[in-house]
């Protein structure tokens, strides 16, 4: 048994060597969906099946507990997910709760009224879907007031990291974040709304400004969920084995995670 993450494809890997690096004990099987990437462009059923789909496999490999580390994923299925298909025993986790707490300071469990936070103009990073979805903007709601939001479809750049095209994608969130700033001219922060565009955080930061604070999801993550497993150890369960698993080339996208993380990664065919 072992904690399941999840992505639409290579994005998930930032959160994976994040957790790792906080929990080393602890086996991860990681999920990549690469022949359906990327879910940016997909619709909200859509999403929900390739989702479940997934998710229902990492069970079957022996995850009582999914992280999905996919923005999209959770704007667009966790919530329906939550409510009508996980079983009683299992839990399946999102990316944006320990990104909400960050941004207003307070904890998912403290139901209090909205309140007034320190940063009052974000810029939101996302998927078309994600920002569709609108529910980094519905979550903040719950918990701040005042907090002026602007969101920016990012389309193109999850598909030139796929590629490992760096290039284009520096020059696509280059474009992206110039357009964000004709709709918001002085951002106080910038939330990274996708596990792929912490590859490309030093762009956004110098694309942005030194003076924008820029939060990436990786190691709010893996402080989030080491904090979950301190209180529910029963998730952790007996394994020792790491297992990468994908919907795509096991060859090629061994190639390419290899490439990001800097170490041999091995993937097989789910």
């Amino acid at each position: 048994m072992a904690v399941g993450i999840f992505d639409s494809g290579l994005g998930g890997l930032t959160v994976l060597d994040a957790v790792t690096k906080r929990l080393p004990d602890v086996p991860f099987v990681y999920f990549g969906d690469n022949a359906h990437a990327p879910y940016g462009v997909r619709d909200a059923d859509d999403i929900y099946d390739l989702t479940t789909r997934a998710v229902a496999r990492m069970f079957d490999a022996g995850c009582d507990l999914v992280v999905l580390a996919c923005n999209t994923a959770a704007a667009a299925a966790l919530r329906r997910m939550q409510e009508s298909w996980v079983p009683a025993d299992k839990r399946v986790l999102g990316v944006f709760v320990p990104l909400i707490e960050a941004l207003t300071e307070r904890q998912w469990g403290d139901n209090s009224p909205p309140r007034e936070v320190a940063v009052k103009h974000v810029a939101l990073f996302a998927t078309p879907a994600t920002v569709a979805s609108r529910a980094f903007q519905r979550e903040l709601a719950f918990r701040a007031i005042g907090v002026d939001v602007e969101a920016q479809a990012c389309g193109g750049v999850v598909d030139a990291i796929e590629e490992g095209d760096m290039i284009l994608a520096e020059a696509l969130v280059r474009s992206h974040v110039d357009a964000l700033k004709r709709k918001m001219p002085r951002p106080e922060a910038a939330i990274l709304g996708c596990t792929h565009y912490p590859l490309m955080d030093e762009v956004f930061q110098a694309a942005l400004g030194p003076e924008v604070a820029v939060y990436s999801q990786a190691n709010l993550v893996a402080a989030s969920l080491a904090d979950y497993l301190g209180r529910r150890p029963e998730f952790i369960g007996p394994g020792t084995e790491s297992l990468f698993l994908t919907t795509g080339d096991p060859a090629r996208v061994s190639s390419r995670a290899t490439q990001f993380l800097r170490r041999k990664i091995t993937f097989t065919a789910a």
